[in-house]
């Protein structure tokens, strides 16, 4: 029995529970729903033990194009070798169609034409829908303007503050809109690296949207050609490669083991990939020529009790190859 958008129908959830203790049959009832936060609070209060979570991401790169699922994110050879044999080369240009157009199925498909009229309508209903569910009493004016603020800071660390006296409202206001966005999967949150070692680390997270063409459409960029010139184009690029590292783990119902790094001499690595006990740090960068220097701060991460492994740089390079023996290098199109 498959039961769609289950969260309306709360007193559901016991008789789900009484079946599902009588039967005993692993995959009998499958309930799915659009507010996350709303959803996850229902099955955790009733059926704890009894259910399985799985999380469904806008489309990959790879499911766009129609391509196999790439398995897990590793920095090795091996793996960059598979990765870019099983995928279709893609030019700078065709890559940021692909993140001006965004990655939710009814665009992917084109079943919806009309990209600008199609996000318009997202964000209208969904602060119709679900913002005043987790958030009664909402100024739809008010939050319209916070999505446009936090879109612009894409790939940046979260700074309350800053946000908030751009808006002319208090921190509290900027942090429950932000509390708001992440539960509703809007946004999610990538938290620094840090140990006892590492001790000039900064705390603040860094955010990014789940889907890059709502962050293209937030913020006013109307083709992909002046998206890719534009000022944001290196961000939303990291948020494009930070979104697909995250969904190779997350469509296999793993929890993403990544982190970035960031100290307070400004020192940064992009991604911290946690992976079989080693440290492996990534670097983005939309450049298609990567040099050495790219990955000068991965040494940054030697003091950590977790020993380094090989690190990489994400980029536009046109095959995978390394810039020395610590940086292997990956085109973006082949994560």
């Amino acid at each position: 029995m498959l039961i769609d958008e289950v969260q309306y129908a709360p007193e559901l959830f016991s008789q789900i529970k009484m079946a599902a203790d009588a039967r005993r049959e692993p995959g009998a009832y499958w309930v799915t729903g659009s507010q996350p936060f709303r959803l996850m609070k229902l099955a955790g209060e009733t059926l704890a033990g009894r259910a399985a979570i799985l999380y469904m991401d806008a489309l990959s790169h790879r499911e766009s194009a129609g391509e196999a699922a790439a398995p897990p994110f590793a920095v090795s050879p091996k793996d960059f070798r598979a990765r870019a044999a099983a995928a279709a080369p893609l030019a700078t240009p065709a890559l940021f169609r692909e993140i001006w157009r965004g990655a939710l199925p009814g665009l992917v498909s084109g079943e919806f034409t009309n990209r600008d009229v199609f996000y318009s309508s997202y964000v209208q209903t969904y602060i119709e829908r679900d913002v005043r569910d987790l958030y009664p009493g909402v100024d739809p004016i008010a939050f319209s303007h916070l999505l446009r603020a936090v879109a612009a800071r894409t790939a940046q660390e979260v700074n309350v503050h800053e946000i908030a006296k751009e808006l002319g409202v208090g921190d509290t206001s900027v942090r429950t809109g932000l509390g708001v966005l992440e539960k509703s999967d809007v946004v999610h949150l990538l938290h620094p690296y840090s140990a006892n070692a590492l001790k000039r680390t900064v705390k603040s997270p860094k955010l990014y949207f789940f889907d890059t063409g709502l962050v293209a459409f937030l913020t006013r960029w109307s083709s992909p050609e002046t998206l890719e010139a534009g000022a944001m184009s290196g961000a939303v690029f990291e948020n494009w490669v930070v979104n697909e590292v995250r969904r190779s783990f997350s469509q296999r119902g793993i929890e993403p083991p990544l982190w970035y790094y960031r100290d307070r001499d400004g020192k940064e690595i992009d991604l911290v990939l946690e992976r079989d006990g080693a440290l492996h740090p990534v670097e983005i960068k939309k450049s298609a020529a990567p040099k050495r220097e790219m990955a000068a701060a991965f040494r940054m991460l030697d003091p950590a009790p977790q020993p380094r492994g090989a690190g990489a740089i994400v980029c536009m390079a046109g095959e995978t190859g390394a810039v020395s023996s610590e940086a292997l290098v990956l085109p973006a199109w082949a994560i």
